[in-house]
């Protein structure tokens, strides 16, 4: 029998990573979270990770670091990043956006290395 259950993940009670990301609702294939106004500052260290990603701009200005190129991204944006794609992102002003990983990050570790 396939699994038909439901879940609903109120934000305001969701956990946080390290990074300052909030875990929402998460399947066995792919989860969500959500960073929430994220200031300007320094990109960190470019990091690989063993899971896909894409995500949507809410509110914000980022640059994507990505494999050599660079990327703006601004409210309404879509963008991918590639399962061990060497990347990282420059917050240029307030920045708010929803992440969907496929695997789900949270589970193993992933999102922490």
């Amino acid at each position: 029998m396939a699994d038909t259950s439901i879940k609903k993940v109120d934000s305001t009670h969701s956990p946080k990573g390290q990074q300052g990301q909030k875990y929402l609702a998460s399947g066995k294939s792919l989860s969500m979270r959500l960073w929430e106004d994220e200031q300007p500052g320094e990109p960190k260290e470019p990091a690989t990770r063993e899971y896909e990603t894409v995500g949507y701009v809410i509110s914000g200005r980022a640059e994507l670091h990505l494999e050599g190129q660079v990327v703006l991204l601004e409210t309404g944006n879509s963008w991918v990043v590639p399962k061990g794609a060497s990347h990282t992102y420059k917050i240029l002003e307030s920045f708010t956006a929803v992440e969907a990983t496929s695997p789900p990050a949270e589970i193993h570790g992933r999102d922490e290395s």
